[in-house]
C-alpha cells in the first residue's frame, strides 16, 4: 500500500543567493528559470511530490521559500513552526552569504531544538566559477559541522537542482521507516 508523506522544507539564506530560483526550477521540472528577480518579502510556498525509488511511497515536499532580508525575519519565522527538513543556500561568489548560513541554520533549528532535521547546504551559482570566492572545501566543512549534506548547483543553468531535494525526500522517508520499525518493535 503506497504511503504519501508530507514534509515541510524551510529554505533559507541571504537575499539574492538563488533560493527562489532553485525552488522554482525544481518545481517546474527544469522548464522555467525566473528571468526577472523579484525580492521575496515573506514566504513563498511551492509543493512537489517525489517518488521514493524501490517503493510505492512518495514524499510531498512543501518548500517554504523564505525572504533573506533581515527586515522580514520576524514575519518569516512565524511560518517555520515544526519543520521537517532544512535547506540552506549560499552564493559561491559572495562570502557574506556563505558566512551567514550559520545564523540561518541556528534560527531554523531553534524551532525544534531536540529534533534532528535532515538538511542540505547548497552552493549555488557554480556557473560563475571565474568569480567564485567560496571553495568547495569550505562548503563541505560547513556542511559537516552542521550535519548537513553538501551540494553544488546552478539554478540558472539548471544543473544539479533536483539532487538535494531527492536526497531530502529519501532521508525523510528513511526516518519514517525507522519510526515505523520502532513502533512495531514496541507492539
Amino acid at each position: 500500500m503506497p504511503t504519501i508523506l508530507r514534509a515541510k522544507c524551510i529554505v533559507v539564506g541571504e537575499s539574492g543567493v538563488g533560493k527562489s530560483s532553485i525552488c522554482q526550477v525544481f518545481h517546474s521540472d527544469g522548464s522555467s528559470f525566473p528571468k526577472n528577480y523579484s525580492m521575496n518579502t515573506g514566504v513563498e510556498l511551492l509543493v512537489k511530490s517525489i517518488n521514493i525509488p524501490d517503493s510505492q511511497d512518495s514524499v510531498e515536499i512543501f518548500m517554504f521559500d523564505s525572504a533573506g532580508k533581515e527586515i522580514f525575519s520576524e514575519v518569516v519565522r512565524k511560518f517555520w513552526e515544526n519543520p521537517s527538513m532544512v535547506m540552506a543556500v549560499y552564493d559561491v561568489t559572495n562570502e557574506t552569504s556563505f558566512s551567514s548560513c550559520e545564523k540561518w541554520l541556528e534560527r531554523v533549528r531553534s524551532q525544534c531544538p531536540d529534533v534532528v532535521l535532515p538538511g542540505v547546504l547548497i552552493a549555488n551559482k557554480v556557473d560563475l566559477d571565474q568569480r567564485r570566492v567560496v571553495s568547495p572545501k569550505a562548503g563541505k566543512d560547513l556542511a559537516t559541522t552542521h550535519q548537513l549534506e553538501y551540494f553544488e548547483c546552478s539554478a540558472k543553468e539548471m544543473q544539479n537542482v533536483d539532487t538535494p531535494f531527492f536526497y531530502l525526500a529519501a532521508e525523510y522517508h528513511k526516518l519514517y521507516k525507522e519510526r515505523v520499525q520502532l513502533f512495531q518493535s514496541l507492539a
